[in-house]
């Protein structure tokens, strides 16, 4: 039991961490109706950054230029790259594979930045734990949660109660009345991709701390297990973006603890976990728990 009780409160660690960098998916997509598959560079390149200026800064310092770094190269790519697409009238595919292309451009160079080397951000929770009779839990996991829960809270009333989410609202529902309305699209879009870049650099921060040894060049790959918890959730669903979070987070965390119970299934399962939820929910809702059939058709 106590050992279930871990793995549960881990996984809904690990669900918030990919409900930060759902949300960033589905902020993207309700707006500009493209899936940033950059995500992934997104995230490293925030948390290249905090590694690099940490032991001079220190960590709050760094955490905050890298959450902004990271933000502002996804107001870039919204810029030279998306919006001259949605200028010409290209499909929305066409975007998303451009975001392909660069991920895969700057994991490269990123990968090659980093090497072999294991990277520490510097992060003030170390290796300590937090009590509860017999279980124990690593403070960072305990840290994530919070910070999730008050991000994707304070972004939640941020999106219904400003002018700002009631133009994203609109822009979501429909784009062209929207702008017929007064609503600057390009504006929101740049806001979106400004989010979505900035949730995926503090996801990194906690995806790299303890108990987790630091960051690799692999630590890119994290972003797209986020996109299993958006497609589960559905793409144009913020409230899916939570609940998809933290199914998959919750389904990782139980299949690689009782790995041995379902190793006739291979060994590390857990590692594919979210792609086989995200294909089980996919045969029953094609649009998601959350979504809508307009997303579907997209």
């Amino acid at each position: 039991m106590t050992k279930l009780i871990e793995l549960l409160v881990n996984g809904v660690s690990l669900g918030m961490l990919y409900a930060l960098i759902s949300v960033g998916f589905v902020v993207v997509f309700r707006s500009t109706d493209v899936i940033n598959f950059a995500q992934g560079s997104t995230l490293l390149g925030g948390g290249y950054v905090i590694a690099r200026l940490s032991p001079h800064t220190g960590f709050w310092l760094a955490a905050g230029a890298g959450v902004v770094a990271a933000a502002a190269f996804a107001m870039l790519v919204d810029r030279l790259l998306i919006r001259p697409l949605r200028r010409r009238g290209a499909r929305h595919d066409v975007a998303a594979i451009v975001t392909i292309g660069l991920d895969v451009l700057l994991l490269t160079d990123l990968t090659r930045r980093i090497g072999s080397d294991l990277m520490h951000l510097g992060d003030p929770w170390g290796n300590a734990v937090v009590g509860a009779g017999p279980v124990t839990v690593a403070q960072t996991r305990v840290a994530a949660m919070v910070t999730a829960i008050v991000l994707i809270g304070l972004f939640g009333l941020a999106f219904q109660r400003t002018g700002w989410g009631l133009a994203m609202r609109a822009t979501a529902e429909d784009t062209e009345a929207a702008m017929l309305s007064g609503v600057r699209h390009n504006r929101v879009a740049l806001g979106a991709w400004a989010i979505a870049g900035g949730l995926a650099a503090v996801a990194g921060v906690f995806l790299t701390a303890s108990p987790s040894p630091g960051m690799d060049a692999a630590t890119g790959q994290s972003a797209l297990k986020a996109f299993p918890a958006a497609v589960v959730g559905g793409l144009d669903s913020m409230t899916g973006a939570l609940v998809g979070g933290v199914i998959i987070g919750l389904s990782e965390s139980l299949a690689s603890g009782y790995q041995a119970q379902i190793s006739f299934l291979g060994q590390g399962f857990g590692s594919v976990m979210p792609w086989v939820v995200m294909l089980l929910v996919l045969l029953v809702k094609p649009s998601g728990l959350f979504g809508t059939k307009a997303a579907a058709r997209v």
